[in-house]
């Protein structure tokens, strides 16, 4: 009797697994969403920030060009 007790509690344990898989899928599919949906809410608001960044950068290597820095002999 205790071997079937055993025997059932082990089979148990096996039929756990699948549902750990499914838990894990569910949770890096819900992860996902979560970014794909930060970055369409905040995607437009983040590439005006890095074009402004960018948009700096390249004015001041210009004025940089023409400084105290581009004279060289």
């Amino acid at each position: 009797m205790l071997d079937y007790f055993r025997n059932l509690a082990a089979k148990r344990r096996d039929d756990e697994d699948g549902a750990s898989a499914v838990e894990y899928g569910l949770l890096v599919a819900g992860i996902a969403a979560l970014i794909v949906a930060i970055v369409f809410i905040f995607g437009g608001m983040i590439k005006d920030v890095f074009q402004g960044t960018c948009d700096e950068i390249a004015a001041k290597s210009r004025t940089a060009e023409c400084g105290p820095a581009g004279d060289e002999e």
